[in-house]
């Protein structure tokens, strides 16, 4: 199954979907400011983290929201029980690889995400509106378990029984640096996959086949249960989306490293597996 679609695809699409633009940068202000100076026609605003995410504590920088809560961001966009949703950004993609995740680990299967993104949809000539849409009529009622999710001890198991990957840069892998957490380094047994290698130098998604071979060559063979996590469960995301075009399932660890460095677990520097 593709869970992409492409520029053409979208302004060509015969029923206009539920557009989310899910800008985000890690530490950085919100990104409605710069949707509002620009963003696909008719597309709402999200925000990562006050609509995608619980508030930051023991469960990590991003936990996830509660899903009433998320629910009724939804609807507010304009998500309903048999709406198509495509969701963009303008960078790296792991703002909406989190709405994407999140909606289908909420029981909605129909969303996309825009390959390349909003530099795509500009590279192909399509238009950009200023205008806000007033708040959407949504009618989605979440039903949270249509993702596997891990916690901590699911991610140590994974880790020795089965494909762990780490979506982070490898110098934050290696623990040489670590400029969000307190401590620097990798869950014991983890292997490094950063998020960097899924993409091309234009932003979108490598080809199916390219991926496929990429995570076969990292461990994830048939019969191998695999999981993700990164710094927060937003990069990871992308991993899993990644994946999910390779035609592999794999969880994911929403707490990831914030949460895992914060309850004092075990943790490894180096190089790790190979």
């Amino acid at each position: 199954m593709d869970f992409l679609i492409t520029a053409d695809g979208l302004a060509a699409a015969p029923v206009p979907p539920v557009l989310l633009d899910v800008r985000y940068r890690m530490g950085g202000p919100s990104g409605h400011g710069e949707y509002a100076k620009g963003h696909i026609p008719g597309a709402r605003y999200v925000d990562l983290d006050a609509e995608l995410a619980a508030p930051p504590g023991a469960g990590g920088r991003h936990p996830l929201p509660d899903a009433e809560e998320f629910g009724a961001a939804m609807r507010r966009a304009g998500v309903s029980a048999g709406s198509d949703v495509v969701v963009y950004d303008d960078g790296n993609g792991w703002g909406p690889a989190r709405a994407w995740w999140l909606l289908r680990w909420a029981g909605h299967h129909r969303v996309k995400v825009l390959d390349g993104g909003l530099a795509a949809w500009r590279a192909a000539g399509h238009p950009l509106s200023t205008e806000e849409p007033p708040p959407g009529e949504g009618d989605f009622t979440p039903e949270p378990g249509g993702m596997p999710v891990l916690d901590a001890a699911g991610a140590a198991a994974l880790a020795r029984s089965g494909l762990l990957l780490d979506a982070r840069a490898g110098e934050r892998y290696r623990g040489e640096v670590e400029p969000i957490d307190p401590v620097a380094g990798h869950i014991p047994g983890a292997v490094n996959a950063p998020t960097t290698e899924n993409v091309t130098a234009e932003g979108t998604f490598l080809p199916a086949g390219d991926l496929a071979a990429r995570f076969t060559a990292l461990g994830a063979v048939p019969g191998t249960e695999v999981g993700v996590y990164c710094g927060s469960g937003v990069s990871a995301a992308q991993e899993v989306l990644a994946l999910a075009q390779a035609g592999v399932t794999a969880a994911l660890y929403p707490g990831s490293w914030s949460e895992w460095t914060a309850s004092g677990l075990p943790v490894e520097t180096g190089p790790g597996p190979v």
